[in-house]
């Protein structure tokens, strides 16, 4: 019985997608009167109608929204548990999923760069967002995140890299407002930093404790954004070190120190991390990471 509704739903979701019949008889490979069926023997069981019929296909009653939408995530996660399932095969290909932190992919680039001359059968697919992916969903396979390590027990953390940032402005800032001398300078200057005031970022954490709030006169909600803002010279602003050593456009206003460094760590999920392609891929991470420039 519950196989048999599935089954209905899993139809009745694919017509309120595609908004007729014959679409959802395509795509599930079935008889346009399967569907028919399908829809209405769901709608006896509920005792609802789910779909308005019009000459131009089915739109879905509000009853039918509440049920597809359910459906929606059910069907999103089942396809999330089969790239899960797949991942712990033992061969390199597929689909890798990675997500990380803002502000990275310049540097992850290369790597993915070099994983796929090395494995030229996977697809990568890269999430850079704030978000916070749930590996127990199977929504990535690999994740690079900051702060505090995760403390999920069925995730397998490891420490990645320092990143080491300084406070630096561009050299038409300096050349139009100076630079400050000691703190007492800092109300009279223009700072950049997060939208969010409450940003736990370690260098952002120092920056509300001196800097007075009115001379914050530009904020970002991304790291590339506040790093184009350095670059343009709308204020002081933080930088990794490894950034600023190679842009001779920037100026140090104060050098890095130890508590704004931000450790990056990698997560796994326990069931995934010996699998070969994720191993395979942290190799080639693990390998890239050991030269990159921490200040």
């Amino acid at each position: 019985m519950l196989v048999d509704t599935w089954d209905e739903i899993r139809t009745a979701y694919q017509v309120a997608r595609l908004g007729t019949v014959s679409g959802a008889a395509d795509v599930l490979g079935v008889h346009h009167a399967t569907v028919i069926r399908h829809i209405d023997a769901l709608e006896k069981r509920l005792g609802t109608k789910l779909f308005q019929r019009h000459a131009r296909g089915y739109t879905a009653t509000e009853a039918g929204r509440d049920l597809l939408s359910t459906a929606q995530r059910t069907e999103e996660q089942f396809g999330q548990l089969v790239s899960r399932i797949k991942g712990q095969g033992e061969t390199v290909t597929g689909e890798l999923v990675v997500t990380s932190i803002s502000g990275i992919a310049h540097i992850l680039s290369l790597v993915f760069a070099e994983f796929q001359e090395l494995h030229p059968d996977v697809t990568i697919r890269f999430y850079s967002d704030m978000r916070l992916f749930r590996l127990d969903y199977g929504e990535a396979h690999v994740a690079i995140r900051a702060g505090a390590a995760p403390e999920d027990a069925d995730y397998v953390v490891q420490p990645l890299v320092r990143v080491r940032a300084g406070l630096y402005a561009a050299k038409s800032y300096v050349q139009k407002y100076g630079r400050p001398n000691s703190p007492a300078d800092f109300p009279a200057h223009r700072f950049i930093s997060h939208v969010d005031a409450d940003s736990r970022a370690p260098f952002y954490r120092w920056l509300r404790d001196n800097v007075p709030p009115e001379a914050v006169t530009y904020r970002a909600s991304e790291p590339e954004a506040s790093r184009a803002a350095v670059r343009a010279g709308l204020g002081l602003g933080f930088v990794p070190v490894r950034d600023a050593e190679q842009d001779d456009g920037l100026v140090e206003i104060l050098p890095p120190q130890a508590d704004w460094d931000s450790l990056l760590w990698i997560v796994t999920h326990v069931d995934l991390h010996r699998t070969l392609k994720v191993q395979s891929f942290l190799s080639v991470l693990k390998h890239a990471a050991a030269s990159w420039s921490c200040g």
